[in-house]
């Protein structure tokens, strides 16, 4: 059977509507941010509801025609992107918010939502959905759910696995799985939701969720800090999380060579502090008290600086004030304008080797290259940090060196390569250095019990 042959049955069944040709795309993007390369689609299938979904991929089975799922095409690693002739199965359709229950303070909404949707419904309803990325306003609910993204705020509130209570999805035959239940607790077998929960596509389309809603902060305290060395970095992360009552909703740890890139290239930006320090934190707490949490936070801060563990500290007076500090932090969405040839890595360890495990990842770049630019910065409590390395006359895609430094002092401190971006196609050779082959044998088992043709997001993840 021949993709030609899929399609005409796909366009058949689910109409010129549904099912788009090669010719039909327009300017439509058909890849994601990963700079990777992608083929151009057999054909386009954009259901409008989760039956759509379901005869499209019995439909795919009968064919044995391969399926990439896309979502908003924010995604780093190439799993969204088109490796041959496959068709794309898109969920921008299947975006809508179905159901706001404030007693269970639960949002129930279509995969293809978009984050910020959600979180400005979630605001306007009197809660808060606390995942956060700089892709918000693209980015949406299933492609966070399939990467199982992180952000700035995992430190209080979980990974995306940690927001959803209930979870539908198609499977490869076109079977629906999963409910769409609203408890917290529920131990009945095994948990399909974590199954599929950071599966890249390859082992079911998810297609509709129940997310958790959280209270809405009231309070919020921001600070800019500079720091003498590692060690006052984890001293500042544990007595911040025993000490601010409200706890930590953010913990953005910079190294200087990071602050003072950003700060020297990009012209909107402003140095926090009037000194230069060896590492900066962004710290933020959230809360519900707005009388008494400004106060305790700059009495924590206080003993702090009393105590030598923070050198200097700026405390945001303004939301305005606060946003310039998160936009030194969310610099690397600017690199392309003075690092465009950089590579870049997401990767995580046990917070009490962060340190040792970046020290030595930039020493060994700049033995291989001492002109390298090296830019570290990450959310440390969650043990994840990104690298960013800028060689000099080194070529876009001409990183396999540099991969080959980041991951194998990776494999040595049993970290992760991939802490929040998933595997994809970027990482999928890497991915041995930090699964054992038993743990690989498990996944290939789990994938052919699922998807026994192999027509989910093919060559992805393993």
């Amino acid at each position: 059977m021949t993709a030609r042959e899929a399609v005409s049955a796909l366009r058949e069944t689910l109409g010129a509507e549904v099912v788009a040709l090669p010719e039909e795309f327009g300017d439509r993007r058909v890849v994601d941010w990963s700079g990777l390369p992608g083929a151009t689609p057999s054909a386009i299938v954009r259901p409008r509801n989760t039956e759509e979904a379901a005869k499209a991929l019995a439909l795919c089975t009968k064919y044995k025609q391969a399926v990439v799922t896309q979502g908003g095409l924010t995604g780093l690693v190439g799993g969204a992107n088109v490796l041959t002739d496959e068709v794309v199965l898109s969920l921008d359709r299947m975006n809508r918010i179905l159901e706001i229950d404030e007693v269970s303070a639960t949002m129930t909404v279509e995969a293809g939502t978009p984050l910020q949707v959600v979180q400005e419904a979630a605001s306007a309803a009197g809660f808060y959905f606390p995942l956060d990325l700089g892709a918000r306003g693209s980015c949406s609910i299933g492609g966070n759910l399939a990467t199982n993204a992180g952000g700035n705020r995992v430190i209080k509130y979980g990974m995306m696995r940690d927001q959803v209570l209930g979870v539908e999805a198609v499977l490869a035959s076109g079977k629906v799985i999963g409910d769409l239940n609203k408890m917290i607790k529920n131990n009945s077998g095994y948990d399909l939701r974590h199954l599929l929960i950071g599966s890249e596509g390859t082992l079911a389309i998810i297609t509709r969720v129940v997310l958790r809603l959280r209270p809405k902060p009231t309070a919020t305290a921001t600070a800019w800090c500079g720091l003498p060395d590692f060690r006052a970095v984890t001293t500042l992360l544990t007595r911040a999380q025993a000490g601010l009552a409200a706890g930590v909703s953010a913990f953005e740890v910079m190294w200087a060579g990071y602050h003072d890139a950003v700060i020297g290239n990009l012209r909107n930006l402003r140095a926090p502090l009037a000194d230069a320090h060896p590492f900066y934190v962004l710290l933020e707490s959230v809360g519900t008290d707005p009388v008494r949490h400004g106060d305790a936070f700059e009495e924590f801060l206080g003993a702090m600086l009393e105590d030598g563990v923070v050198t200097d500290a700026a405390i945001a007076s303004s939301e305005a004030h606060a946003r310039d500090f998160w936009s030194i932090r969310d610099a690397p969405g600017e690199y392309q304008r003075f690092i465009p040839n950089h590579a870049a890595y997401d990767v995580s360890f046990s917070i009490a080797q962060v340190g040792d495990a970046a020290q030595k990842c930039e020493a060994r770049l700049r033995e291989r290259w001492p002109q390298a630019l090296v830019l570290t910065y990450g959310h440390l409590g969650d043990g994840n940090i990104h690298i960013v390395v800028d060689v000099p006359g080194m070529g876009k895609h001409d990183h396999d060196e540099i991969d080959s430094v980041i991951y194998d002092v990776t494999r040595e401190f049993a970290g992760s390569i991939s802490a929040e971006h998933g595997i994809g196609v970027k990482k999928r050779h890497f991915l041995p250095q930090s699964r054992r082959e038993t743990d690989l044998e498990a996944m290939r088992a789990i994938k052919a019990a699922l998807d026994p043709d192999g027509i989910l997001n093919p060559g992805k993840v393993i």
